[in-house]
Parts: structure tokens; C-alpha cells; sequence
């Protein structure tokens, strides 16, 4: 049945129309999610926030992404990722509307919080790309599984314009109360997408299965074929059998590990380390956060593009040594000064090119390389175990930069170069894993993928 998808070569009104809904819901997803970064550069001067403090508030969301990323994950392998999508929704939105109340010097509150925040923006990461890539062809899967993080960065940027033209209007609190609008705006506009085909097939609903496809293809259900044996086939979803497949596995854990930790660690801390660097204000520091959101941006657009020319392993290969590079330039020329500008600034522009940019990759990579009754399960366990990084990223870089003291430029700023090689080594360890030990997925049907992992097993070993 689903070769008919697979033959073809452009996309229909509704496969579009679900690209453009995911590349949207994304993008306002990350907005909510990435708020913490700007409003810390605002309140931990007046609340006298110690690196520790202000470390326990960044990483509390991947603490809950960790965990909402494996339970939901695991969650639209047995229910579904429509259910899943609109639960996940409702869950980040309202998590986010209560940091309105957050009390002064309240960091506790938001720190538990911020953990349901992630709980939900973990699942939903989850779920949304894999949807996407079981409505698209073999032939385009890569470049639009890519394409819709690419704007992921937009939400940033959007956060960055917020927290610096709107906040001395609304107060960082009213940051949180505007980050409930986005949430809603998802789940109207993705209220009309039906469940995933591939989703419901496994379960025997094969009406429906060619209702969903037959929809996205803008054809006749009647028109499909019959689905094969081997599409047909309903497999029980068990988290543990996600270990019968140890390459996916080191593979999808290991390259989200290594990705999440270094560019965390330092999107997380970033609008704090250009207060400290450029002796801006916060409300300049997250200004210039816009430049390295447009490296994201380019990066992501490019990646995208790149991960169908010379597949995923090579694109693996050149995001993770490539944002290690830049990383540790911008880290040791800090001080230093490109052009007239800072090249604190500049390196690190450069370097989300490759290390926020290459999310590209490392998202609709982690789904592709697990069998299909296994693919949200396993990216969500991928994603989760990745999530250690937004806690290792951010903490590690709070204990090498700073100390348990209040904030004090002179304390930090030496320590940034070994704080930032410390970042450059977990992409390197990225960029090995992809390049040496990844599965290429490149131009192979979801059918072929599953036909190889599950007739061969030790082809993940």
C-alpha cells in the first residue's frame, strides 16, 4: 500500500499543509521551551542567584524532558500520535501559564515547573516528527524530516525579541503568560490531521489506515491497493525490545547525548556568559542571541538539504566536528576581537551553523533508524537519554565557569575556554558515532529499514 507513497516525487496540498503545521507547532514549542534562558539574564542579579541556583533552574526542564520524552514516545507506539500530540500540548502550555505566578526569589517554583514544562516539549518533539515522516516518501523524508526543525530556531529568536523589546513593557513574568498563546495555536492547527496510516495499519484498522493515506495523497480510498504481509503486521510495542537493537540504540542514544549536551550547555547559559563577556544588559545579551539563531536557522536549512545528498552518517559526521571546532575557538578567543566586533560572538554564530544546525540530523535520524512499531519508542528513549545532556551541558559548564558564589564576573571569565572545550569534547563524541558507527538511512523506505532490522537483527549489533 504504501509504495504508492513512496513513488511519488512532489508533495500534495495536505502533505504540505502537514509540513507547514509541524515546522509551525515546532517553532512555537521552543519558544515556550527556551523562555528560561532569557528571563535567568533577568532576575538572577536582583535575586542573587548562585551558578548552582541558576544551573538547578536551566537543567530542571531536561529532567522532565527525559522523562516526558520516553513515557510519551512510548505512549504513541501503543495509543497513537494523534492522542499523544494534542495530551503533550496541553500539557507545556499549562505548565508554562502557571510560571506566571511565579513568586520573587521563587527560583524553587520555577524550577519545578520548568520540569513539567519539559515533561511536555520532550513528548511532543517526539511524536510530532515521526508523524510527519510516515505521511512523506522515501525520497523526501530526509530533507523534510529536517526541514521541520529547521525553524525551531524562529522560536528562539522570537523569545530573544520578546524578553528585549517587550519586557520592560510586561515584566519577564508576562514572558510566561505570552507563552501560553502558542501552545493553544498548535493544537488548533493540528486538530485536522489524522492519525499516522503506518500507526494505524499495525493495528489491524486497515479502513482507516487507507482513509488516513488516501487523505494526505488527496486520492480515492479505494484507489490503494491492499497492504502487504509485511505492512499488515501488528507487533506488540515492548519498551525492552528496544535493546534487541543495540546499533539503533548506541547509535540514536549516544548521538543524541553528545548533540543535546554541547548545544545546551550553551544556548542554556548564553544570554548570561554575553552579560558577563560583552558587559551588555540583559535585555541587549538576549538581543544578540538573534545572531546565533540565524546560524541555527542557515545551519538547520542546510543540514536538511545535506543529510539527502550525502546521507545521514557523513552529515552526522560533519555537524559533530564542526560545531566542536567553533565551540572551542569561540571559547579561546573570547576576549578577542574580529572585524570590530567580538568574536565571542561571531565563533559562536559559526558554531550553531553546525551544533544547533545540525538538529537536522540528529531528530528525524533518531526515528529512522528503529523499526516501525518501535520508532516513537525509540526516539523518545533517544531523546530522553540525549535530555542527561541539558542537564550535564548546563551544570557542567556552571561548575567549571563558575562556583556555589553569587555571580562575579571575575570568578568566571577566565574559566570560559576549559568551560567551552568541555562542550566541544561531547560533539566530537557525536560526530564519531555518526561517522563511524551509524545505520544510513538514506533513500530507503520505512518497509526497508523495518525489513532489514527485523529479518536481520544483528545488523544492529
Amino acid at each position: 500500500m504504501f509504495e504508492v507513497l513512496d513513488q511519488r516525487q512532489s508533495l500534495t496540498g495536505n502533505q504540505k499543509r502537514i509540513v507547514a503545521a509541524a515546522v509551525l507547532g515546532d517553532m512555537l514549542e521552543f519558544f515556550d521551551y527556551f523562555l528560561i534562558g532569557f528571563v535567568l539574564a533577568f532576575v538572577v542579579g536582583p535575586w542573587k542567584l548562585t551558578f548552582l541556583q541558576s544551573a538547578l533552574v536551566l537543567l530542571s526542564s531536561g529532567i522532565g524532558a527525559i522523562l516526558g520524552a520516553a513515557f510519551w514516545g512510548w505512549m504513541a507506539d501503543k495509543i497513537g500520535r494523534r492522542p499523544v500530540f494534542n495530551l503533550t500540548i496541553l500539557n507545556f502550555s499549562l505548565a508554562t501559564g502557571a510560571l506566571y505566578f511565579t513568586p520573587d526569589h521563587g527560583w524553587i517554583f520555577l524550577m519545578l515547573f520548568r520540569t513539567l514544562v519539559g515533561f511536555g516539549v520532550g513528548g511532543l518533539y517526539c511524536v510530532d516528527l515521526p508523524l510527519v515522516q510516515e505521511f512523506m516518501p522515501a525520497s523526501k523524508r530526509g530533507f523534510i524530516g529536517g526541514l521541520v526543525t529547521a525553524f525551531i530556531p524562529i522560536g528562539v529568536m522570537i523569545g530573544s525579541l520578546c524578553a528585549g523589546y517587550l519586557t520592560p513593557e510586561i515584566g519577564w513574568r508576562g514572558l510566561f503568560a505570552i507563552g501560553v498563546l502558542p501552545g493553544l495555536a498548535v493544537l488548533l492547527i493540528r486538530v485536522w490531521v489524522p492519525e499516522s496510516p503506518r500507526w494505524l495499519l499495525r493495528q489491524g484498522r486497515v479502513a482507516e489506515a487507507k482513509k488516513s493515506l488516501a487523505w494526505a495523497l488527496e486520492v480515492d480510498p479505494d484507489t490503494l491497493p491492499d497492504p502487504t504481509p509485511l505492512e499488515g503486521r501488528s507487533t506488540p510495542t515492548r519498551f525492552l525490545d528496544l535493546f534487541s537493537y543495540p546499533r539503533s540504540l548506541i547509535v540514536s542514544w549516544l548521538g543524541n547525548l553528545g548533540a543535546q549536551t554541547g548545544v545546551y550547555g550553551v544556548v542554556l547559559w548564553a544570554p548570561t556568559l554575553f552579560v558577563l563577556v560583552l558587559h551588555v544588559s540583559p535585555a541587549e545579551a538576549s538581543k544578540a542571541m538573534i545572531g546565533l539563531t540565524i546560524g541555527g536557522i542557515v545551519g538547520r536549512v542546510a543540514f536538511s538539504w545535506l543529510s539527502e545528498q550525502i546521507g545521514r552518517r557523513l552529515s552526522g559526521g560533519i555537524l559533530g566536528f564542526g560545531a566542536a571546532l567553533f565551540i572551542a575557538l569561540a571559547g579561546l578567543y573570547h576576549s578577542d576581537l574580529m572585524f570590530g566586533v567580538s568574536a565571542f560572538w561571531l565563533l559562536l554564530i559559526v558554531a550553531f551553523f553546525f551544533a544547533d544546525g545540525g538538529f537536522a540530523v540528529v531528530g528525524p535520524y533518531a526515528a529512522e533508524v528503529w523499526p516501525s512499531h518501535l520508532r516513537t519508542s525509540g526516539m523518545g528513549s533517544a531523546y530522553g537519554f540525549g535530555g542527561i545532556g541539558k542537564i550535564i551541558g548546563p551544570l557542567g559548564l556552571a561548575l567549571v565557569v563558575g562556583s556555589s558564589n553569587v555571580v562575579k564576573p571575575e570568578a568566571t571569565l577566565g574559566a570560559i575556554q576549559p568551560a567551552f572545550l568541555y562542550l566541544a569534547s561531547w560533539f566530537v563524541l557525536a560526530g564519531a558515532v555518526y561517522l563511524f558507527l551509524g545505520i544510513e538511512t538514506k533513500g530507503r523506505t520505512i518497509e526497508e529499514i523495518d525489513r532489514t532490522l527485523k529479518a536481520a537483527p544483528a545488523v544492529a549489533e
